[in-house]
């Protein structure tokens, strides 16, 4: 128990780490950096304490399940802290990632993928077709699915395409 919660605490600030080790720091990147490191500070100090008690052999398993739930209980609030700095500044630095992605390029892209164009084309067929015009329910129920299913094709190539660039955007 105690190496995965020394491990999700390591876990939570090694993304952190690298994101910001690549780019210029800003205000709310040094912020979190300095959260980061107390925190991963005080998640050690948990580590070394919880691991003491685990390996007491005076005490029973019961009695070491008791010290250690009642460590985690006065580290848990650190948790809390870390986690809300984190996202006071998460923010400021989605906007600035965000800033250098050209989102009408993205779009642009996505549309002109074949799998999308197919997916459009049949839509508007499907538009230009008579039977839209009638006014019988069965005909309209029946033509809103084919309809819904072309547009849920469509968002499918646009997502998958998303997914794509994605994996192609280095972090």
């Amino acid at each position: 128990m105690i190496r995965v919660l020394s491990l999700a605490a390591a876990l939570a600030v090694l993304p952190l780490n690298a994101a910001l080790a690549s780019d210029p720091e800003t205000d709310a990147e040094r912020a979190i950096e300095a959260a980061s490191e107390a925190f991963e500070a005080r998640m050690e100090a948990f580590g070394e304490r919880a691991e003491a008690i685990a390996e007491d052999e005076s005490l029973s398993e019961e009695q070491r399940e008791q010290r250690i739930g009642a460590l985690w209980a006065e580290y848990a609030p650190e948790v809390s802290r870390f986690t809300a700095e984190i996202s006071r500044h998460a923010g400021a630095i989605a906007q600035q990632a965000l800033a250098d992605i050209d989102v009408e390029a993205l779009v642009a892209d996505a549309l002109n993928d074949p799998e999308v164009q197919g997916a459009i084309r049949a839509g508007q067929g499907m538009a230009t077709n008579g039977a839209w015009a009638s006014n019988d329910p069965e005909h309209m129920q029946t033509y809103g699915l084919v309809a819904q299913y072309a547009l849920d094709q469509a968002a499918e190539a646009v997502t998958e395409a998303e997914a794509g660039v994605d994996e192609a955007t280095p972090e």
